[in-house]
């Protein structure tokens, strides 16, 4: 499944320029000199692809502990129903929970450093303002967040997030160079097709999770006796 996760990160990456554009336009690159600016702009995506694998590792941890309870098919199937049913329900009726609330606090902070950073020269500004703006709330990161945790190990998870941090360079690379070169109209089709790729994302979640048997997308389980325990792969 670790192929959904770039597959995910390069349909969705418009999304990520219409969230991150702003910080992506603002990038003090050295417009004078290519080579610098392509190294300069290396560090701003090595930046968000470390914060992602943090945040897979994290999540990849708690995906783990549920897969030593024999869990991991199961949760395949609730993080892809997890996924669906985020995308259909309406966005107003989920923003009744205010689940982001805690957050708000530590999203000021980043902002501020992000501030900070954009106003900077220093060798290593590129790279802080790349790892900070990886952490900002983003629907999409969550998305692969979700898919992480399924991954069940904390290396996978880690690898999950960076396919998809890998998935969103070429076209906000392609934004930091061109700027807004994209009109409305187009804008508008792919962020409807968005929705789409989730659900397929999230279906295939689920036919991971049943072992139908099929091979890549539903392999069946492998039963294994570890320690007079049965456990099931």
């Amino acid at each position: 499944m670790l192929y959904s996760a770039f597959i995910l990160g390069l349909l969705g990456s418009l999304h990520c320029v219409g969230m991150c554009g702003p910080i992506a336009f603002m990038l003090p690159v050295d417009r004078s000199n290519s080579f610098k600016k392509i190294t300069q702009i290396s560090m701003y995506h090595i930046g968000r692809l470390l914060a992602y694998a943090i945040i897979g590792f994290v999540f990849g941890l708690i995906g783990k502990s549920l897969y030593i309870f024999g869990m991991q098919q199961q949760l395949s199937i609730i993080i892809g129903i997890v996924m669906i049913v985020l995308v259909l329900l309406p966005y107003k009726w989920l923003g009744k929970f205010n689940l982001a609330q805690p957050l708000y606090k530590a999203v000021g902070y980043i902002k501020k450093s992000l501030g900070q950073a954009l106003h900077k020269k220093t060798a290593d500004t590129f790279l802080t303002i790349g790892f900070l703006n990886g952490f900002l709330p983003c629907g999409l990161v969550y998305m692969a967040i979700f898919g992480a945790i399924a991954m069940g190990s904390y290396a996978e998870g880690s690898l999950y997030m960076v396919l998809f941090g890998l998935g969103t360079i070429p076209l906000m690379t392609a934004a930091i160079y061109l700027g807004k070169f994209l009109n409305s109209t187009i804008k508008q089709r792919i962020q409807k097709a968005i929705p789409v790729f989730v659900v397929i994302i999230g279906a295939l979640f689920i036919l991971r999770g049943m072992g139908l048997g099929i091979p890549y997308i539903s392999p069946t389980p492998v039963v294994e006796m570890v320690s007079g325990e049965i456990q099931c792969h």
